[in-house]
């Protein structure tokens, strides 16, 4: 049987190469790209935002099981412990930055990525020329300062990097505003979306998260549902199963700690929780994905 493949947690200092201490990371798609023949493996950065701007070529690949692909141009958001691998073309051109989360929280005056649209990953493919001119002279002045030594080169980058984090805000916002009206319920479904994200691993009761929101459980759960079509517990366990299934799939740890790194002290009942939840064993959801099998979920 082969054994379920090793998760790559990538470090800001490893991606970082020359300057660890430098307050972001910038470089040519191309560069990562001939090292590793154009292929990125499965991976995932915790505490890491990372954007790619392609200016020429193709992507294909997952992100967290989800299959995605864009021709250039397109920007990719990727966020911390997405899982993601990547395909690119050979002629593939464009930019990437990487950044850590806690510092892009800072400058967007957020703790609370989920309510400015950067707390999920995402593509945005076939830009107006607009929106490509703006986002390549941003990445134009990201790389020269990168590269510099100028004085204020720190404030500088911190403040490229602001401009690209609120451009790709304003073009996701264009994108979902345009799938469909904002509401006062969608706004309340994500702001609970993003504190399921900080404290699914607590296993806090459904009373916690409506308090925090101002509103009953029963009205969290309703209008979860009116937006969703699943109550707000469903999402909350959905959280908690991804998690599960990115640590089955992509790391070697044992089911038992799997089970302790999001919050479960019984691995057998988080067993029989899986189980239910996703059709298969934990052993038996992992050796499915290390054949490669795509399991619903």
């Amino acid at each position: 049987m082969k054994p379920a493949t090793p998760l790559l947690l990538v470090p800001f200092r490893e991606v970082r190469h020359e300057q660890p201490d430098d307050c972001l990371h910038y470089e040519p798609v191309a560069v990562r790209g001939q090292q590793m023949d154009w292929t990125i493996p499965a991976h995932r950065h915790d505490g890491l935002h990372q954007i790619q701007f392609l200016e020429a070529g193709h992507i294909e690949g997952t992100v967290d099981g989800q299959t995605v692909q864009a021709d250039a141009p397109a920007i990719l958001l990727i966020a911390p412990g997405s899982v993601h691998g990547f395909r690119h073309t050979h002629d593939t051109a464009g930019h990437q930055l990487t950044i850590p989360t806690a510092t892009l929280q800072r400058l967007l005056g957020s703790d609370h990525l989920a309510d400015t649209g950067l707390g999920n990953s995402f593509v945005l493919a076939a830009l107006a020329p607009d929106a490509c001119a703006e986002c390549a002279a941003l990445f134009a002045m990201v790389a020269r300062e990168f590269q510099g030594h100028g004085a204020g080169r720190v404030p500088a980058l911190l403040a490229s990097a602001t401009l690209l984090a609120v451009l790709l805000m304003r073009l996701r916002g264009e994108r979902i505003g345009k799938a469909q009206a904002p509401g006062a319920r969608d706004a309340l479904v994500q702001r609970y979306l993003a504190l399921t994200e900080q404290h699914f691993r607590e296993h806090r009761p459904l009373s916690f998260y409506a308090e925090a929101l101002g509103v009953t459980p029963d009205h969290l759960s309703r209008t979860c549902r009116n937006v969703t079509r699943e109550s707000a517990l469903q999402l909350l366990h959905e959280r908690l199963m991804l998690e599960a299934r990115r640590l089955l799939a992509y790391t070697p740890m044992p089911v038992a700690e799997v089970a302790a790194a999001i919050g479960y002290q019984d691995p057998a009942y988080f067993s029989k929780f899986f189980t239910r939840a996703v059709g298969h064993s934990p052993s038996g959801y992992r050796t499915l994905a290390a054949r490669g099998v795509k399991v619903p979920g």
